[in-house]
């Protein structure tokens, strides 16, 4: 009897992009940088799952660090089932703004968003403990202009009481896609938490509209649903300043 599936194409996944954003300025030194390095590290694993068990996308990570200026640690996008978390190290100022125009530059056709089989919308997880030094609102304003930017799943984790809640509300769009961390414990829930559903929300597959870009508007939407249900559930981590 022939093989049916002789000659068969197998057809290649679409990709999304989760993009963490890291103030790795010198007030992230110590406890905020350590619990960072390891949670992140350790929610690794779980992404790459996700990845795995969906037909549909899969996952790509890439991580940009700014402190006295920027870093992207991947060149590219690399596949979740090949990424390693590399320790950052703390220092230097909060060059927000800087971040802003490589993320700007980076989410485009002719980049990061490059892949031939196609991308959903990409989450950007953004973690940051201070108040930018340079001036970031041109290129902020220029970077949600961006297409890619203006569908992609976006929230803010505010560690500590100095970190400016309205300027990550803006990069957000929504006041309630910031979550406030006070204690290592609490920072470590919310990687996990944010990590996870981000790269399970985003990775569903949706209807793409022009220039490729995912329409799934909605997608926002639904993770500010979970982030209001997290906060629903857990008490607000108000007790001692462990910072």
């Amino acid at each position: 009897m022939a093989n049916i599936y002789e000659g068969a194409v197998e057809v290649s996944r679409r990709t999304m992009t989760l993009f963490f954003m890291v103030d790795a300025s010198g007030s992230m030194d110590g406890a905020k940088m350590g619990t960072l390095n390891s949670a992140i590290e350790e929610v690794i694993p779980e992404i790459r799952k996700i990845s795995a068990e969906n037909a549909d996308a899969a996952i790509k990570i890439a991580v940009l660090e700014f402190s006295s200026g920027t870093r992207w640690i991947t060149p590219a996008p690399m596949d979740a089932e090949d990424f390693t978390w590399s320790f950052l190290t703390a220092d230097g100022l909060t060059d927000f703004g800087a971040a802003c125009k490589q993320l700007n530059e980076k989410l485009s056709r002719k980049a990061f968003m490059s892949d031939v089989a196609g991308s959903f919308a990409p989450a950007i997880f953004l973690l940051s403990d201070g108040e930018p030094t340079d001036e970031y609102s041109s290129e902020l304003s220029k970077l949600k202009e961006n297409n890619w930017f203006k569908k992609a799943i976006k929230v803010a984790v505010a560690i500590g009481e100095d970190a400016n809640r309205d300027v990550l509300a803006q990069f957000t769009g929504n006041k309630e896609a910031v979550l406030t961390v006070h204690t290592p414990e609490a920072l470590t829930k919310m990687i996990r938490f944010v990590s996870v559903t981000a790269s399970q929300i985003g990775s569903k597959s949706s209807r793409v509209g022009k220039g490729g870009v995912d329409e799934a508007a909605n997608k926002q939407d639904e993770m500010i649903d979970k982030i209001n249900e997290v906060k629903a559930a857990e008490p607000d981590d108000d007790g001692d300043l462990e910072w």
